[in-house]
């Protein structure tokens, strides 16, 4: 099957002169309704143009969470709370382990292109994943990305990064969510974005021999970010999810 996605010129995603996206990091767990409640704020100042765009990363307690695509179905076990969320996808896991990151940009601005934004975060996910010598892939027919498992048998492959997004008045909501070192036992309650064949799992950087830290890898998404997006802003200190997010 050819890869459409692997063509898509990503570039525009950086505009020129433009103002750096802020760049924040919780050091402690967000409870999942308060990131949204912060996340849909701070969307609607940076439509009205009187916040700068944010990528706010951070790890949520164990949950899950149902896209716009969700099954019942695919909900195999509720060990955690489950929430109904406006990204698009199916059901997924966060917890504890998993770096999330939600990414805020003005996509009228750079690019209104849903199927090349969805593309430019894979790459940027496979950029981070790079630094780690971890070759991740893009999938026409599966949306994320993904790391071949020979180990596991013929064309098995685990998923490792997770996309979900949605849009108001062109800003983005929702992002990514990379397994560093989540316990990956928590994924078999659901039915991972409705993909059943059993060729196909989740794996995490840890799972995969590669024992890195959160902050390795906030650094190397930075990086990846940078390449594909532009320049970032860095807010130091990290304070409290709460007070930064409600401030332009």
């Amino acid at each position: 099957m050819v890869n459409d996605r692997q063509s898509l010129d990503l570039t525009p995603f950086s505009v020129a002169d433009a103002r750096p996206a802020e760049w924040r990091i919780s050091d402690s767990p967000v409870p999942y309704p308060e990131a949204m409640t912060a996340m849909e704020a701070r969307v609607a100042e940076i439509a009205a143009g009187r916040a700068p765009e944010l990528v706010w990363l951070l790890e949520h307690p164990p949950l899950y969470t149902s896209g716009t695509s969700g099954k019942a179905s695919d909900l195999l076990e509720a060990r955690f709370p489950i929430f109904a969320t406006g990204r698009g996808g199916q059901l997924t896991y966060h917890g504890p382990g998993q770096r999330v990151a939600y990414v805020m940009l003005d996509l009228k601005r750079r690019r209104p292109d849903v199927r090349a934004y969805v593309a430019g975060l894979e790459e940027w996910i496979i950029r981070a994943l790079s630094a780690f010598n971890v070759r991740g892939e893009r999938r026409e027919d599966r949306v994320g990305v993904w790391v071949k498992r020979p180990d596991k048998g013929e064309g098995c492959e685990d998923k490792i990064a997770a996309i979900g997004v949605r849009l108001k008045r062109w800003v983005s909501l929702h992002g990514i969510a990379i397994n560093v070192e989540p316990d990956l036992s928590h994924f078999s309650g659901i039915v991972p974005c409705g993909v059943a064949d059993r060729r196909y799992g989740v794996t995490s950087l840890v799972d995969l021999g590669h024992p890195v830290s959160m902050a390795d890898v906030d650094v190397a998404l930075r990086e990846g970010f940078e390449e594909v997006f532009g320049p970032t802003l860095m807010l130091w200190p990290s304070s409290p999810y709460r007070e930064p997010l409600r401030k332009a």
